[in-house]
């Protein structure tokens, strides 16, 4: 099985030892770096290469916020699911629109950390139960608002059919077979996705799609 590399940044070193050492009998997942601050995270990243950092949000010096959004431009690669006691609507949707590959509460099980961490390796996002509810929260209310034809969103055909998949988690390559096109297709359309929606990465992507009801 592939070892997926992961850092953590949070600033509370009981919380952070104890997270390895609760992920410790999964042996594809191997922590390569731990920091206490974003500055610190930053400090190690190029030299330990992680998959995936598991990002606290509220630390002394750079926060996790802007250690999110820093990673999500220069280190476009790494998936960030936010570890974080804060429940507010507010810090999930602008975390997940500005880098965050996933979200998880710091009450969460050793079995949905692992679970996240492999999902956004492999597919680039996790979104859970409380995830979704709050999607669902702001697709109902936008729904509420009046409608504007200036704003609407078209899609062609193809890229509707990749964006729906790609929401319903399936990777590149089981689109491409889904679909008859190539994967570099699927990535191509993908990423023309991103570009217009100002989408970070995948996960962004798909926030963005179920927000504003462009898949069903």
């Amino acid at each position: 099985m592939e070892i997926i590399k992961v850092a953590i940044a949070d600033d509370h070193k009981i919380f952070r030892k104890g997270v390895i050492l609760s992920l410790r009998p999964f042996t594809n997942i191997k922590f390569v770096w731990e920091a206490d601050n974003g500055d610190h995270l930053l400090e190690g990243i190029a030299s330990t290469e992680p998959d995936v950092v598991l990002m606290d949000l509220r630390m002394p010096g750079k926060d996790g916020i802007e250690a999110t959004k820093i990673l999500s431009k220069q280190y476009p690669n790494i998936h960030v699911i936010v570890l974080s006691m804060y429940e507010d609507d507010r810090f999930v949707s602008h975390m997940m629109e500005n880098g965050a590959s996933g979200y998880l509460l710091k009450n969460a099980e050793p079995q949905e950390i692992r679970r996240a961490i492999m999902d956004v390796h492999e597919k680039g996002y996790y979104l859970n139960n409380f995830v979704n509810r709050i999607l669902l929260k702001k697709s109902h209310a936008k729904q509420k608002a009046i409608p504007s034809l200036n704003n609407e969103i078209t899609l062609t055909d193809r890229e509707r059919d990749v964006l729906k998949f790609i929401c319903m988690e399936f990777t590149a390559q089981e689109i491409a077979q889904k679909m008859d096109i190539s994967p570099r297709t699927v990535e191509a359309i993908k990423d023309r996705l991103m570009e217009r929606f100002g989408s970070k990465n995948t996960a962004g992507l798909v926030f963005f799609a179920v927000k504003n009801n462009l898949v069903d």
